[in-house]
């Protein structure tokens, strides 16, 4: 039987849990708190991050990450991106040399501007062909419903993308290969950014059509970028890209979209924190998505716009204002 660790007890760490339980693997999922991991053991629920749902027999719960680590085909990581390095330099040495590393995470590295999978293999000292990315317009709460969904199984080896689909596919939850990890990450990682836009947007009481024009914009913005990195363009079109963005810009179950929200109605950084109380990744990921664009040389102005609203004060009515007032320009540039 395929064993999977998954470092991350939080509502992804736990949905996704569910879904390699339901596919027929045994399931460790690590949590910092053994008080939370007895609580899942015992109720077979996690209520601190999915209130009401059931989960599988096929997860155990452990605060051990020894424990959740042993025999693992699998390393699952669905931390906050930012606490990715220091966990994993725990994390990795517990782990066998034969381990897939996972990626859920959907960031980039604040002052190195790496993406999740290169974090990964600087810090296990692993090739790119051990490390994989699952990604796709995955809410958490609807997945844990069981609704029907997809997704990308992402590594440079195609081999190891199969794996993963073979160990995560139900009846209600269908992966789809790619061997473009550049553009599945990117296009998870930035479309949390274009998600907080369309959230102040949102707050401000702006309608349809401007929401409709951030998010375009927004994908071309995003594949810009994945051009400048050598990503497949075709990428963007799919549930990487597109699919992922549309996800987390219509829905008021995407963090990034509701802190949005909270800002574009009014709220301070602070006081949006404390109203979203989960990572919204798009707050850090904004000033390195842009630093990225930035070491490319491309343009990235609802980034900029995003930055200087979440981290540098500006009003949203100014913000909005100037990224208005910019100069007319082709469409496809």
């Amino acid at each position: 039987m395929t064993k999977a660790a998954v470092f991350g007890n939080g509502s992804w760490g736990t949905a996704f849990a569910m879904v390699m339980a339901d596919a027929g693997c045994e399931v460790s999922l690590w949590g910092r708190r053994p008080a939370l991991a007895e609580t899942i053991n015992t109720t077979r629920t996690n209520p601190d991050y999915l209130p009401g749902v059931e989960l599988p027999r096929g997860i155990t719960a452990t605060a051990d990450a020894a424990e959740a680590a042993e025999g693992a085909d699998f390393a699952v990581l669905a931390v906050p991106s930012q606490t990715l390095r220091e966990n994993l330099a725990a994390w990795a040495p517990k782990l066998g040399p034969g381990t897939v590393f996972v990626s859920l995470m959907k960031g980039i590295e604040l002052g190195t501007a790496k993406r999740m999978s290169e974090v990964i293999s600087e810090v296990a000292d692993v090739p790119a062909e051990r490390v994989a990315v699952l990604t796709g317009p995955n809410l958490a709460r609807e997945i844990a419903a069981r609704q029907p969904a997809a997704a990308v199984a992402a590594c440079v080896d195609e081999s190891v993308a199969q794996r993963l689909q073979a160990a995560c596919i139900t009846p209600y939850f269908r992966p789809y290969t790619n061997t473009d990890v550049v553009g599945c990450e990117l296009g998870g990682a930035v479309k949390n950014v274009i998600g907080l836009a369309v959230g102040i947007a949102n707050g401000m009481g702006l309608g349809d059509n401007s929401k409709a024009t951030l998010i375009t914009r927004g994908l071309a913005e995003t594949t810009r970028l994945g051009l400048a990195m050598g990503a497949d363009p075709l990428t963007f079109s799919g549930l990487a890209g597109l699919g992922d963005l549309v996800a987390t810009c219509s829905s008021p179950l995407s963090r990034n979209n509701t802190f949005g929200t909270n800002l574009g109605r009014g709220m301070t950084l602070q006081e949006a924190v404390a109203a979203t109380k989960q990572t919204a990744e798009g707050v850090k990921s904004c000033e390195s998505v842009l630093d990225l664009g930035r070491r490319h040389g491309v343009d990235m102005p609802i980034t900029e716009t995003v930055v200087s609203i979440v981290h540098d004060g500006k009003p949203p009515t100014v913000a909005l204002k100037e990224l208005m007032s910019r100069s007319a320009k082709p469409e496809r540039r």
